[in-house]
């Protein structure tokens, strides 16, 4: 975020800090010996992450500023809650606490209410299954009971799925030694690593900020293969023009992810 000012509910972003994980760690250690002021540098020195994720939700109809406020009571939660045991960055524990303040926000404010004629559809699949349980003496199987309603297995399980409520990542499961284990704390991707999990949220922000011709020429380049040549057929431009399109785009990316 360097190099890009934005203020948002009274905060500019450009002059909140950046802390090393170390650091991080000497703070959650004070804050936990009772020293308010740690927990108020904890809020200041992850703002900067509860903005990026805010990014995930534009086009949702409301205002950044109110998400902004909503992510930072998922965030205080975080501090809260984070134990130094748990051996994982801090920004790797709280992004999923921030984004589910972010989505139950949303969700109260904008509640999806589901057709009638799913919830009947639902119940009437309920029904079958502890009919046909008590006519075959086992559990029946989806196809079992389609075949009995007369409907297709994809629409049955679509409307069962529609009457699920979501889990919360904080939910907990049961208890170890007294302390709750949650959802979250069963969770790991052992196929990506901390650190470029968390790079990859900075780069998306950032990607926001090129052109959008500058953003098609190194998707092209990446993800198809296309060459310089058939990119300046393409859009018509030159061969030359195309390469100080993506350098610039490179520069602009390595500048920000390095700053």
């Amino acid at each position: 975020m360097s190099g890009v000012k934005v203020k948002i509910a009274g905060i500019d972003t450009a002059s909140l800090p950046i802390v090393s994980h170390e650091h991080m760690m000497d703070i959650f250690r004070r804050m936990h010996k009772g020293e308010e002021q740690a927990k108020e540098e904890l809020v200041m020195c992850n703002l900067r992450l509860v903005l990026s994720l805010v990014q995930r939700f534009s086009g949702r109809g409301e205002s950044p500023e109110d998400l902004f406020q909503v992510g930072c009571i998922g965030l205080m939660k975080a501090i809260q809650n984070f134990d130094l045991k748990h051996q994982v960055r801090f920004s790797t524990y709280a992004v999923p606490m921030i984004i589910g303040e972010m989505k139950r926000h949303l969700r109260e404010k904008h509640p999806l209410r589901i057709a009638r004629s799913l919830r009947d559809t639902a119940y009437k699949v309920i029904t079958m299954k502890e009919q046909l349980m008590k006519e075959l003496d086992h559990d029946p199987t989806m196809s079992d009971i389609a075949k009995r309603l007369g409907r297709k297995e994809e629409d049955l399980l679509f409307a069962l799925d529609a009457l699920h409520e979501p889990m919360s990542l904080h939910e907990p499961m049961h208890q170890e030694s007294g302390e709750s284990v949650y959802f979250l704390d069963q969770l790991k991707d052992t196929s990506t690593s901390e650190e470029l999990w968390t790079t990859f949220f900075m780069l998306k922000e950032r990607l926001r900020h090129l052109s959008s011709r500058q953003l098609q020429i190194i998707q092209e380049r990446i993800y198809h293969g296309a060459t310089q040549v058939e990119l300046a057929k393409r859009y018509n431009l030159s061969q030359a023009q195309v390469s100080r399109l993506e350098k610039s785009a490179f520069a602009f990316l390595r500048h920000e992810m390095n700053d």
